[in-house]
């Protein structure tokens, strides 16, 4: 008998089978590499069939062009260059540009907001 979950659940699972989807990609990567872009292409089916959002982690590791999983040195170039972040995918040769000041930013204002507002102030 099938067991119905709630959308909730059912979402929450999605992103659990991406998160293991990328790292059996990782694994199998120098081992098979199609295999591991095979399970790229698993966990983007997943993520539009579920409407969830892949998370900016495993995000990166895709080529937004050619939707091959990335690996720095084997498949792809990362490049720093006026304020951006430069992924050249050795597949397709296309480009993603990422800026690294909102990356910074948002790192800045992450770690303002865990920090207690004076010295000797302790979180109860």
């Amino acid at each position: 008998m099938k067991k119905i979950f709630s959308k909730q659940r059912q979402k929450e699972i999605a992103l659990e089978r991406i998160a293991v989807l990328f790292q059996q990609a990782d694994e199998q990567f120098s081992v098979n590499p199609g295999l591991s872009h095979r399970y790229v292409q698993l966990a983007r089916k997943l993520a539009m069939k579920f409407k969830v959002r892949i998370p900016v982690e495993l995000k990166r590791k895709i080529c937004k062009h050619c939707y091959q999983y990335l690996r720095t040195g084997v498949n792809a170039r990362i490049r720093t260059r006026e304020g951006k972040l430069i992924i050249y995918c050795l597949g397709c040769k296309k480009y993603t540009r990422i800026p690294l000041k909102s990356v910074q930013q948002q790192i800045k204002n992450h770690t303002h907001n865990n920090q207690p507002d004076r010295p000797g102030d302790q979180s109860k």
